[in-house]
Order: C-alpha cells, then structure tokens, then sequence
C-alpha cells in the first residue's frame, strides 16, 4: 500500500502551500478571448523578479565607451577579462552627455529595448543599511549588511531587502500580503513561481504557486477514474477515515490541489494564442509560461500578481568566465525580449514589468580564468511602463583603490540600495504608504523612488 511519505516523494515534494494556492478556479475554465487592458480600463500590474543565481558579472554587462573611462576600464580588467570595444553594442543613453555605454555583444535583444525606451539599467545596487562611503565602510562608522560576499545571505538579502537579521519573508511575499485583497476570492494567485521555491515570495499570509514552465504539473499523472497504481492509492487515501487532524488537513490539501490542477490546465488550454516565439532554454520556458498565465488574468478577475523565475550558473570563479558569461546573457536578453515582445502582442506591455536581481557583482580583476565575490552590480527594469532608455542610479568610477572601491580589490560600494529599487517597482505595483512597512530600511536613504518607472 502506498504510504502518504511514498505519496510525496513520488510526486516531487509538493509542498502544502503551494498544492492550495489556487483556490476558487472555476472562473478560469471558462477564459474567454482577452480584450486591451486600455480599451477595458483595466487596473492591473504584474512584477516578475528575474534571479540570476551566482553573481552576475555586471562589469561586463554595461561597460564605458568614452576615451578615458574604456581606457581605466580595459586596463583594470586583469586577467584578460576586458572585452574589446568593437564588441560591445551600443545604445543611446539619454541621461548620461558626455559618456557613452555600450553592452556585452550576447545582448542584443535588450539592446533595442533599451533604444527603444522600454528597458532601463539602474547602475551600482546592492544591499544597503545606511548610505556609505568609502571612507566610512573602511572605518565602519555606519552599519554594514550581514555576511557580505556569501552568497547565500546576499541572495536573501536581496530577495528579502532585509540586511541586518535572518528574514523569514521575501519582499515580493510582503508586497502581496499588502496587495492580495485587490484579487478577491483568488489572493492565492498573487504570487506565482515558474522555478521553485523562493525567498522573495514567502509572506507572512501568503506563499507562491509553483508552476512547471513545460506546462506540466506535480500531480498530472493522477485520473480520478485511473487504474494505475498511483491513482488507486490516491483514491484510496482520499477516502480513508482519518484518525488525526494532520491527516483530514493533508486529504484536504490533496484533493484541492488535484481539483485545481485540472482547472489550471484547462484555463491554459483556453488561453488566447500568440505567435511570440520564446527561446528554447530554461529562462524561455519560465517566461513563455508567465506570459500564458498573465493571459488570463481576466478570467481569474486577477489585478496583481508577482512572479519568480531564475537562471543559475553566474558564479564564475574558476570557469572560463568570458565564455560562460556569454552564454548566460545571451539567454537572458532573449527571454526578457519575447516576454517583452509578447505581452505587446497581447497588450499588456503596459502593466507588465520585469527586473533582474542577482547575488552580488564580480571583482573588477581577474583571479586568473574568472573572479571573485564583490557586492554593487547593475541591474535591468523591461516593460511599458518604464522610463527607458536611461542609466538610474550613479554608475562607479572603474578604478582600483577609486571612490567606490571597498578597499584595492575592485569591489563596489552600492550607490542604490536594494531597498530604494525594489521601492521604486512597489510603487508602480500601487503602495502607498505601505512602503516603509514592505522595506523597514527605507527610511535611511533620501529618495524612496529611483525615478526609473513611469
């Protein structure tokens, strides 16, 4: 007899809050073909966290092109690290006279984005207590993050904006708890992750929905009327007295997520076509399958929603840096551009906005084939409502031993603090006053929006 323990790790793990997240579906059986969010009036907005696990190298993502800064650039990459300035793209940045920027030549997606004026970098962001300075990060007259450099306390530090204690919510996770009564009897859609578990989206009332990007699900073997072995023990378990309260929860669970899932899978099917091709890669099928879910968002009677998805392998100490990096951002300049490309082929570019986080950056030099764990990185904001084309925040002076240098091994001190972009997205998502509840830091930085959404 299959075992409830035998059950589950069958099924892959699936825990109880994600099996029970999306309650009330049967609205979504019947979606029907979407009109334009502008011509219905539609008040609705979705954030969707891109995590890059590993530490993206953002020196090389967005490099100086003006005389002197390529120079300081090219010599202080060591190692061989430098990219060539015929290689890099680029764009036309309407904030910066008198510098030019180009970007890593795999990024050539989100290099019309930004020309365009529907892509933004924000430049040098990292967790934050306090604004700091060189002078006072090397005498420590401020308060520093916790456990700088490891990368997993800067990933929660990020997905958390809580640098100074051990987080038990993610501040995607907080801004849902705020926002989760605009979507009435379906709160338990407000978070969504298309990989796995996360940080950033645990609340204190709410967690995340897991959704498989291939479009299949946990329990999708089960057939309430199968003979197989699995959908007999299912059945048999569901109708077995329980003897203890932890079991009649368990059952209950069970049998949400088995109903839900069936209703999830038909509202997909019903979902409105589009011809949008997404790369065929880990990142292109989270996105591929964020863009089907926010399409029928009517359906759902959904008005916000913030999603995860992720790509890995940005830790590049001893790899071959130049090459891997490459790889890696190519990938994600694809899948920020269809989604981008899609959500205007189903009008709603405008309520959709995307943005990467990252561990931390890389060191300026070389550790002789990659490099090493540093902190401030630059980051990208896609959609229709941002302020494109622009470079927010104060990129550093690539310098060892410079201004925004910690010490001498070219690692940057953040001019942006986590909480002042993630602020900046909250708002736009519609907090108010909620902010300094969502990020208990703010209040230490002057400006609680960077001024990158619209």
């Amino acid at each position: 007899m299959t075992t409830r323990r035998d059950f589950l790790r069958a099924a892959g793990g699936i825990g109880a809050a994600g099996l029970g997240a999306w309650s009330d579906l049967n609205r979504i059986a019947a979606a029907a073909s979407l009109g334009s969010p502008k011509a219905l009036g539609e008040d609705y907005r979705a954030l969707v966290c891109v995590f890059l696990f590993g530490g993206n190298d953002g020196n090389n993502m967005v490099v100086p092109t003006s005389t002197t800064e390529y120079q300081q650039y090219a010599s202080g990459r060591t190692g061989a690290l430098a990219l060539s300035r015929a290689s890099l793209l680029p764009i036309n940045v309407a904030n910066t006279p008198g510098r030019t920027f180009g970007l890593h030549g795999s990024m050539a997606g989100l290099q019309g984005l930004f020309n365009q004026g529907k892509a933004a970098v924000v430049a040098n962001v990292g967790p934050l207590l306090a604004p700091t300075t060189r002078t006072q990060f090397r005498d420590r007259s401020v308060p520093l993050p916790n456990d700088l450099y490891s990368h997993s306390d800067q990933q929660a530090q990020w997905q958390s904006s809580i640098s100074d204690g051990a987080p038990r919510t993610g501040w995607g996770g907080r801004l849902g708890d705020l926002m989760k009564t605009a979507n009435g009897a379906n709160q338990g859609s407000t978070l969504i992750s298309a990989s796995g578990n996360n940080l950033f989206e645990v609340g204190t009332t709410l967690s995340s929905f897991k959704v498989s990007p291939d479009s299949t699900f946990g329990l999708d073997f089960y057939r309430a009327e199968g003979t197989d072995p699995m959908s007999k023990a299912i059945n048999a378990m569901l109708v077995t007295p329980s003897v203890n309260l932890f079991e009649g929860a368990w059952n209950d669970v069970i049998a949400r997520a088995l109903e839900n899932q069936r209703l999830l899978a038909s509202a997909l099917e019903a979902a409105p076509p589009f011809t949008t091709v997404f790369p065929q890669s880990t990142l292109g099928s989270q996105m591929q399958m964020i863009a089907r879910l926010i399409s029928v968002r009517q359906a759902l009677g959904l008005k916000r929603q913030v999603f995860f998805c992720s790509l890995g392998g940005f830790d590049t100490h001893g790899d071959e840096q130049l090459g891997r990096q490459a790889e890696l951002l190519e990938e994600l300049s694809a899948a920020l551009t269809a989604l981008y490309n899609a959500s205007v082929e189903l009008d709603f570019a405008d309520v959709l906005t995307s943005f990467t986080s990252s561990d931390f950056n890389r060191t300026f030099p070389s550790n002789g084939r990659g490099s090493d764990h540093a902190w401030g990185n630059h980051h990208w904001v896609v959609g229709g409502a941002v302020r494109g084309g622009s470079i927010y925040g104060q990129f550093p002076t690539l310098v060892k031993g410079g201004p925004d240098d910690t010490g001498s091994g070219g690692l940057w001190i953040p001019t942006t603090s986590v909480d002042q972009y993630a602020a900046t997205l909250a708002s736009w998502f519609g907090a108010g006053a909620e902010l300094y509840t969502i990020f208990p830091n703010l209040g230490r930085f002057g400006a609680a929006n960077v001024g990158f959404m619209a």
